[in-house]
């Protein structure tokens, strides 16, 4: 090869006699054949990649910019002296004066080169121009060529400076020209590095400079910098950070994810019916179903693809038995693949540079050992060591920024997922994940999956890194490294062993944090009732019960862990000891120089951190399958199968039911069986009958929402749904009734009147525009009937599907509804309407009567048909008829009389908030504005709806930022800003208790201390060699050597593994305290601050917070500790070394100290940013979840998918701008490691003389090592602050003020009156006195458990029937039979398989409304109280079990004071006294006969419920 070369140089290719000079220099035909090629090679191998946007149709170029035309005149001057080089040469051979033969003329490489050149610098030009079709309009391959041609040209550069400070310039123009253009690619590399942005982009580079940063920006993170410096100055909102990326955005990741996850699911589900048929093969027995479970027997049935009846999703979902296996790794891995392989590619690179560095170090210290060696050299071996350093450190953090955007990718796309999944999921699956278990699967399993995707491609880099590390080792030492590897290989049986019984115990624990999750949503929801009955101690301890056995496992788990990093610790060592003891034993010859053990020691620190991820990836991958089984479980389960519900055009009814028959899962019985209806478009049709008939079951069958088992329902229209408990969204008034909708005024304002809402608006302190809290916390029970009618009323559907909307209203409200909204003149005249209903009252104006009996339709016809039959309806309406007359049902409340001129009626006190007495509190409202006058006239109430109109009422000058006085009712949740206290530190490690701490800093201090004795022991050994040159080594000595090597590293692991031990226990304990604190307070503290917080936010501190307390912070303590204690002990051993080294120490230290001054602050408050935006996609989650079936009835979900994606990308834009800072970060510190680095070795190479060899060694190896220490330092010391917070966050909650003294002004309505008596609220003045006692002076908890409650609301808990009843277990089992048989559920409960040990599901799902609240009944017969409030106990029974419950009440406590806020009036007429209230205050208090006899409000109430005497309605 170098003769061909030669002649096309005309000079000698290589003379290695050049470089063994003092001033070395490199031969004129290699810089002018390699040191061109390499560069321009690496352009045009790029560039036609580059090239190909010119070649697609439609992309638009950019407008022309300053930097882009500088760019282009440059590369233009660049192109003048390459052709100008190239007119010279051709002057010179043919030239005026040509040389005289061709043998003199110039050699080949005069033309090629400048020809090429002018080639290349056409390619650059058009280049340029090409990126005018991107965003980023700057070029990473060019920005490299310009950096590769300007280091192939030092050679050439030095050479010519060189020679022309000799003065000999033999070439002149040639000299001028090198020179011209060298200057000109160094100013091209400096423009390069400028963001160049066009106007069409400008508005873009604001909301994200990333779009259009430089590429050297890009690599280097430098287009953060002003967020870092803007977080310094001003702790960061959301409104700070940049927009994301399309590609990074929620909706983008999710289409992408799902498209592949179908496809890999739909081949799982075909691998999983085969597994099935080979199963069933299997089994002998006749019944191929045998050993299988009822649900899977019938997913063997379904599973038959090729059934010809009907496609259908499988359920497979369930927690026990089969289901499609082995599919979201693959779906996961199709999805992000560019990503992978992109992160592949720079690991490789890195992973390969990182053995350069020990190649460097033993050539350093063969240079420092040999006095003869040139001086360049030592400063080539230094620089090079920094070069590699640097090259390694942009690619380490371009691989990290990939990793890290996986994670939050993966997270992303499995939250979007499951919430996605959660709006189609089969009623089987549903019942067996409880919203807990879901929030779950969102928070808890798909955080898992971005943790491991920070590290995943330790899998195959860390075995790729210790095969190398070995190779190289073994250079080294010889066959004596397979002692050490005999070492390793002995470990892995041992880790194997940990990390299956870390999965065993992680499985179990996620279990447990399942369960506790469970019952703290449930408590949360339920927390009413809790304090009602004063069961807070006994949840309490069901919670404590769960998280004993939480943190037992944890411990377990924690205890593994903690032996694992030990074996793994002590494997480098153990290894190092193993290879170093054999290398010195096998040959007395073999002497352990410095170049041998600290080449050796870098590869073993090299070694150190792909054996010390391994585990770490190895048990996160264990914790990930578990979370991958959980995961494709749910979101493998079968979606609802709505081809039951057809939309045949053809057929003339408004709806058809064919020999219908629907179960709530499949394989169960029917609920609603063989039922066959015709119903005529525009009919009002009631469905009448008894509790548990299945009246809501056929209006959940319509709208698709069970299991069909037979025939179909045809459906004509749109269809609009008004659930019997009504569902309310956390947000304004008016847009729970638009409910997506566009606003169309004059409808809107139609629509409130006729929901009579409009004298609340009046009442609500925004108006139309008051934040309505989580599940309509801060509106009465009928509000929210009516906000809920509202909306199917203004929705403007064709079919209306209505759930007994009137149980929770007045007889006035009742009648207004009917008259104006529900009835044949109300504003859904003409609309297909369909009424469950209990009352009688409005029966004889429907069209048609339904009357169900256990889920079949018993009779059906008009009212006069019926009557005339002689039927069950017709002895129903004998019996009750009479005395329910004319009234609708609906709250009996206490006053609010039609006017007398005929006009609108007005609500009642049922129209005042529930809690509007604790919403007070936030409200800051006058009283004024809530005392609602009864008496306004009809010109007020047209007054008012004009001012509604003219948008008086609610807030004026519609400013955003200035709402009115409560109109905001959920606050913005709290954040800290600015430096984390130090006391938060000092509380957690007195959590930790202070005698385990210091043990735990004493012994990893102790084993720093060993760590920096072996190094120095090392180094003094390797002096042997030059003590011992030429003799034979003592025996003793080497023995002596071994051993202290030995025992030194022997401690090392010991203090290690006694620390880790320590911690784990530590942190165990500071979890059980702070978690017991959090719950113990959480229980104590008012409804007020319930009806204020939304429940995700409670949720997110037992969840997230929690969690971050029991895993995270301990280990972000124990790697800070680790990190601080390493950086100390390599900084002084370096100091030992060389010490001129602390003088650079000094400007490296404060360039560190204010990067990690501008950046913690930055990254700290990101960090909270992310906690903020997390909880409001949990809180949407849990409310889409309760609200499924009202979303799913209006075809909403597409809506609420893209909401979940906007509040994601919140979140989203936090973590990216978090992880985007860590880069920003990592780059910067590991420059200053690369400094430090560089210092040493040119320290060593300047003190040469003065330095031994083995000090050369140990300081450069330990400089080696700290540059990931320094970036871990600061990326733990962020970590710590960032987690940290979520003490702050749990101990924010234990700080909450306790019930007791909690002093409101008092509001109106019933439910206040009630809450006063169990001082829910506390009275602002006088005093409540019950048997003689101020109940304010007595216990919270003896008051509550002296009083007894039915509740509007019948709460459930999951756990046993008994447990329902008898939380405390303080009862016989005889006592709960009696009382079961008293309210009339013993027969039931007795037919139930497991009786009293029956499992109630979350909320009491699988119970129906009306006995859930004959089982409150229960709990008040078992409690035996000497008072009894009923409040609204009858609502959602009917007529015949209300009667039952009366009956109980009036025999079973007869000898008890009972308070009953009454749902029909009848049943209130044989009280002792009636007391009516009017905005909060007794307007009369007397026996019913005598206010019968006043002609006040009472007696208009009951005239207008068809009451003419007290008598006349006993039953």
């Amino acid at each position: 090869m170098p003769a061909p070369l030669e002649e096309f140089c005309g000079s000698v290719f290589w003379n290695a006699s050049l470089l063994a000079a003092p001033q070395p220099d490199l031969p004129l035909c290699f810089e002018q054949t390699v040191l061109v090629w390499i560069p321009l090679g690496f352009l045009w191998l790029l560039a036609p990649w580059q090239l190909l946007p010119m070649f697609k149709p439609r992309t638009k170029k950019s407008s022309l910019t300053k930097i882009y035309l500088t760019k282009q005149a440059l590369t233009t001057l660049l192109l003048l002296t390459a052709v100008a080089e190239l007119v010279f040469t051709l002057a010179e051979d043919f030239g005026q004066y040509p040389h005289p033969t061709p043998a003199s003329r110039n050699p080949a490489v005069q033309y090629t080169n400048p020809a090429l050149y002018t080639v290349t610098w056409c390619l650059v030009l058009l280049l340029h121009d090409t990126q005018r079709f991107h965003q980023h309009r700057d070029s990473g391959p060019l920005f490299l060529f310009w950096i590769l041609s300007l280091l192939c040209g030092v050679f050439p550069f030095q050479t010519l400076v060189r020679k022309a400070l000799l003065g000999l310039v033999p070439d002149l123009p040639r000299f001028s020209l090198f020179l011209i253009s060298y200057g000109l690619q160094l100013l091209l590399l400096i423009i390069s590095a400028f963001s160049d942005v066009a106007p069409e982009t400008e508005e873009m580079a604001k909301k994200n400079p990333e779009v259009t940063a430089s590429f050297l920006s890009s690599i280097t993170f430098s287009w953060y910098s002003r967020m870092v410096l803007k977080g310094y100055r001003k702790p960061l909102e959301m409104e700070d950070l940049w927009d994301l990326k399309e590609n990074v955005k929620t909706q983008q990741i999710l289409s992408r994810f799902d498209r592949n996850m179908r496809a890999e699911v739909r081949k799982a589900r075909r691998e999983l019916e085969r597994r099935r048929c080979k199963r069933s093969l299997r089994e002998a027995a006749p019944d191929h179903r045998n050993g299988l479970g009822k649900a899977q027997s019938q997913d063997i049935l379904v599973l038959e693809e090729k059934r010809p009846k009907r496609k259908k999703e499988e359920d497979v979902g369930g927690p026990s038995g089969d289901y499609p296996k082995a599919w979201l790794a693959k779906a996961l891995i199709r999805t992000f693949a560019g990503n992978l392989l992109k992160s592949v590619a720079f690991k490789v690179v890195h992973d390969l540079l990182v053995f350069a560095s020990p190649q460097l170090l033993k050539l350093l210290i063969s240079f420092v050992a040999d006095p003869t060696a040139y001086a360049w050299q030592g400063y080539l071996y230094a620089l090079l060591l920094f070069v590699t350093a640097l090259v390694q450190s942009i690619c380490l953090q371009q691989y990290f920024q990939l990793c890290f955007l996986l994670g939050m990718s993966l997270r992303t796309a499995l939250m979007a997922a499951v919430y996605k999944k959660a709006l189609t999921v089969s009623n089987a699956t549903r019942k067996e994940y409880t919203q807990g278990e879901t929030v779950n699967l969102m928070s808890a399993d798909a955080q898992r999956f971005m943790d491991l995707a920070s590290f995943i491609h330790q899998l195959w880099s860390a075995p790729l890194q210790i095969a190398l590390s070995i190779i190289f080792l073994w250079w080294e030492l010889g066959p004596s490294v397979l002692a050490g590897i005999g070492v390793m290989v002995l470990l892995i049986p041992i880790n194997a062993v940990l990390a299956t019984k870390a999965r065993r115990i992680q499985m179990k624990n996620m279990k447990n944090k399942d369960q506790r999750m469970k019952i703290m949503n449930e408590i949360l929801s339920g927390i009413k009732i809790l304090k009602l009955f004063a069961w807070e101690p006994s949840f309490e301890r069901q919670v404590g019960e769960i998280r004993v056995r939480e943190l037992k496992g944890l411990l377990h788990f924690t205890n593994l862990q903690a032996f694992s990093i030990f074996i793994f610790s002590c494997a480098p060592f153990l290894v190092s000891v193993a290879s170093f003891a054999v290398y010195v034993m096998v040959d007395e010859k073999n002497l352990l120089d410095a170049q041998k053990a600290f080449t050796s020691i870098s590869l073993f620190n090299v070694l150190r951190f792909p054996m010390t991820m391994l585990p770490v990836v190895i048990s996160s991958l264990v914790q990930t399958s578990v979370s991958t089984e959980r995961l494709e479980r749910y979101l493998g389960s079968g979606n609802l199968d709505p081809s039951a519900i057809r939309r045949d055009p053809s057929v003339d009814c408004a709806m058809q039911f064919s020999e219908a028959s629907f179960a709530w899962e499949q394989g169960a019985e029917p609920v609603i069986r063989e039922v066959t209806l015709d119903i005529k478009p525009g009919h009002l049709v009631a469905v009448v009958g008894a509790v548990g008939s299945g009246k809501s079951s056929l209006v959940s069958a319509v709208l698709g929402e069970m299991e069909n088992l037979k025939g179909h329902i045809n459906i004509q229209g749109s269809v609009a749904y008004v659930p019997q408990q009504a569902w309310i969204q956390n947000a304004t008034l008016k847009d729970n009734i638009l409910f997506g909708s566009e606003l169309d005024e004059a409808r809107y304002q139609r629509v409130v009147e006729a929901c009579a809402l409009l004298p609340d608006l009046k009442l609500l302190p925004g108006g139309d525009l008051t934040e309505i809290g989580e599940k309509g916390i801060n509106l009465s029970g009928g509000q929210k009937q009516r906000v809920s009618l509202a909306r199917a009323v203004y929705s403007d559907a064709d079919i209306y599907l209505l759930d007994d909307p009137l149980s929770a209203v007045d007889a006035h409200v009742g009648k207004q509804l009917f008259e104006q909204v529900l009835g044949p003149d109300g504003l859904l005249q003409g609309k297909t309407r369909i009424l469950v209903t209990h009352s009688v009252s409005f029966l004889p104006r429907t069209d048609e009567i339904v009357v169900l009996v256990a889920g079949a339709v018993s009779e059906q016809g008009s009212y006069s048909t019926l009557l005339a039959n002689g039927g069950a309806f017709a002895q129903l309406l004998s019996t009750y008829g009479s005395q329910e007359g004319s009234t609708p049902e609906g709250e009996a409340t206490a006053g609010a009389a039609e006017e007398q001129d005929g006009g609108v009626p007005e609500t009642s006190t049922e129209d005042m908030p529930a809690d509007i007495v604790t919403m007070t509190l936030k409200r800051e409202a006058s009283i004024q504005q809530r005392v609602f006058s009864r008496s306004l006239s009809t010109r007020s109430t047209k007054s008012l709806r004009k001012a509604l109109q003219a948008g008086e009422v609610g807030p004026k000058d519609k400013q955003p930022a200035e709402e009115v006085t409560g109109q905001r009712l959920i606050e913005k949740e709290a954040m800290e800003t600015g430096k984390v206290k130090f006391s938060l530190y000092l509380r957690y490690l007195r959590a930790v208790g202070w005698g385990f701490s210091a043990w735990v800093f004493i012994t990893y201090v102790a084993q720093y201390a060993a760590f920096v004795g072996s190094n120095l022991w090392l180094s003094d050994w390797t002096d042997d060699s030059l003590r011992y040159w030429n003799q034979t080594y003592p025996t003793s000595q080497r023995d002596m050597r071994i051993g202290v090597f030995g025992a030194l590293g022997t401690a090392q692991s010991a203090f290690l593994l006694a620390g880790a031990l320590l911690a784990t226990r530590g942190a165990i304990r500071a979890s059980r305290i702070l978690h017991q604190q959090l719950l113990s307070n959480i229980l104590r503290v008012p409804m007020s601050f319930f009806d204020t917080t939304p429940t995700g936010r409670i949720v997110n501190r037992f969840a997230k917070d929690i969690f971050t307390v029991d895993e995270t912070i301990p280990m972000s303590f124990r790697s800070w500790l680790t990190c601080f204690l390493g950086i100390s002990s390599t900084l002084l051993m370096i100091c030992l070394a060389t010490p001129y080294f602390a003088l650079i120490i000094i400007p490296l230290g404060i360039f560190y100290f204010f990067l990690l001054r501008y950046y913690v602050s930055t990254s700290r408050q990101l960090r909270r940013l992310d906690s903020i935006t997390r909880s409001p996609i949990y809180s949407h989650f849990g409310e889409t979840v309760s609200g499924l079936s009202v979303i799913r009835a209006y075809g909403h979900q597409e809506r609420f998918l893209q909401h979940n994606d906007r509040i994601m990308d919140m979140n989203q834009k936090s973590v990216y701008s978090w992880i985007v800072s860590n880069r920003w970060l990592a780059v910067r510190l590991e420059f200053v490691g690369n400094l430090v680095v560089f210092s040493a070795a040119l320290l060593a190479v300047i003190t040469r003389d003065n330095l031994g060899s083995g000090i050369v060694g140990l300081s450069i190896s330990s400089a080696l090592n700290i540059t990931q220490t320094l970036n871990w330092l600061v990326r733990m010391t962020s970590e710590l602050e960032t987690n940290i917070v979520a003490v702050e966050r749990v101990h924010e909650y234990t700080e909450v003020e306790n019930e007791v003294g909690v002093v409101g002004r008092t509001g109106a309505g019933k439910s206040s009156l009630t809450n006063c008596l169990f001082r829910i609220l506390e009275a602002a003045g006088g005093k409540i006195v019950i048997d003689g006692v101020d109940i304010s002076t007595i216990g919270l908890h003896d008051l509550r458990q002296s009083l007894t409650i039915i509740p509007q609301d019948p709460i459930l808990f999951s756990g046993t029937l008994r447990m329902n009843l008898d939380p405390f277990d303080q009862y016989s089992d005889e006592e709960i039979w009696k009382a079961l048989e008293l309210a009339h559920l013993k027969t039931y409960v007795l037919d139930l398989p497991e009786r009293l040990s029956h499992q109630v599901s979350e909320a009491g799902e699988n119970l129906s409304v009306g006995q859930r609240q004959l089982l409150c009944l229960a709990r008040a017969l078992l409690r035996k109280s000497k008072i009894l409030i009923l409040d609204e106990a009858t609502a959602a029974v009917d007529l015949e079990t209300d009667h039952l419950i009366q009956t109980t009440i009036r025999s079973e406590f007869a000898n008890c004071t009972v308070l009953t806020i009454a749902h029909r009036l009848h049943t209130i007429m044989d009280s002792n006294r009636v007391m009516v209230l009017q905005a909060g205050r007794i307007v009369e208090y007397d026996s019913p006969e005598r206010l019968l006899q006043q002609q006040g409000l009472f007696s208009t109430m009951a005239k207008d419920a068809g009451i003419v005497s007290a008598q006349a309605t006993v039953l």
